[in-house]
């Protein structure tokens, strides 16, 4: 039998469901909220720089790589975006700030002031983008990899004014982008040399190192005990979910159909509560009684596990 491999909810998903399972009076749901809010707010701007690069055509092959995770002994670094192209690398920054930006090419330091007038000193992406291009020329060093490395900070908010700009770094906005980065292009040296970017491409996923999220109650300090039981319906946002032989899962308020709730509540439970999952553990966050139920229900799912019989515990299968 085929079984299906499971990944974590986006961090915007996972806050979402957390914020159902939560009671409405919790004393972090407001906070949350604002958390909420700035992930799903990231993920539109990603979106819409991802989008934007579909404009991107230069005469020379190219790849676009997203989210490069990578690490040089205990250097770790996570890249948004990366550019590879037959006469040099662009690495791209994402960043999601609204307001008046003004980087002071002075003190280094970079703030931004909000529509009700509050200025905020914040860390610099420009450094961040340094970082990055240092990391990166050192691992392509390494590896006898022979191209050039340079960067840009894209600032995907529509609600973003640049008051100044940094003299050293290439910012820009999303629609801007495109300009920019033909810019850089042109700016690396000629050479005869073409590399294979599909090789290159390659040794970098070779190197990937997955970005390990915590689970939200780990990271935000909230005692699982808190969270609300059962099995989400999506339709109707309730815990009632429940398993019908024929049809997978159904909703005892609104009778939605879902043949999904079941795998989806597993990836969130890995995603909320724990990186560990037992037939018991599953039992309480599902309001499933049968052990053999839960035993069956498990084994349709792909996991690394450990233990055997009532001790064994599941955990989301890690890539090759």
């Amino acid at each position: 039998m085929h079984k299906k491999e499971l990944v974590l909810l986006s961090q915007t998903t996972a806050l979402e469901r957390l914020l159902y399972r939560l009671p409405e009076q919790h004393p972090q749901r407001q906070f949350l909220q604002v958390e909420l809010y700035r992930s799903a707010a990231g993920e539109r701007g990603e979106a819409r720089l991802v989008r934007k690069l579909v404009e991107f055509s230069p005469e020379e092959n190219y790849r676009f790589l997203q989210n490069v995770c990578l690490s040089l002994g205990e250097w770790k670094i996570q890249m948004d975006g990366l550019l590879l192209t037959e006469r040099g690398v662009i690495i791209i920054e994402s960043k999601n700030i609204s307001g008046r930006l003004h980087f002071d090419n002075q003190t280094g330091e970079f703030a931004r002031t909000d529509v009700e007038g509050v200025r905020t000193v914040m860390e610099d992406p420009a450094i961040q983008l340094n970082k990055h291009i240092r990391f990166l020329t050192k691992f392509f060093k390494l590896h006898k990899i022979q191209l050039p490395v340079k960067g840009i900070v894209v600032f995907t908010s529509k609600q973003c004014e640049f008051i100044t700009k940094p003299q050293t770094t290439d910012v820009c906005k999303t629609y801007q982008l495109i300009d920019y980065l033909l810019n850089i292009l042109s700016s690396f040296p000629d050479s005869n040399i073409r590399p294979n970017l599909v090789k290159i491409d390659k040794l970098l996923q070779k190197h990937q190192t997955p970005y390990k999220r915590l689970p939200l109650c780990q990271l935000y300090a909230i005692n699982p005990g808190e969270l609300q039981t059962g099995i989400f319906c999506d339709s109707c946002k309730s815990l009632r979910m429940v398993r019908k032989k024929r049809c997978g899962w159904i909703c005892e308020l609104c009778q939605s159909i879902d043949i999904n709730a079941f795998e989806t509540t597993i990836r969130e439970y890995f995603s909320l509560v724990h990186n560990q999952l037992s037939n018991k553990m599953l039992r309480q966050y599902c309001n499933i009684e049968s052990p053999f139920v839960a035993s069956r229900l498990l084994s349709t799912f792909e996991f690394d596990t450990a233990g055997a019989l009532r001790n064994r515990t599941y955990q989301l299968k890690k890539k090759d």
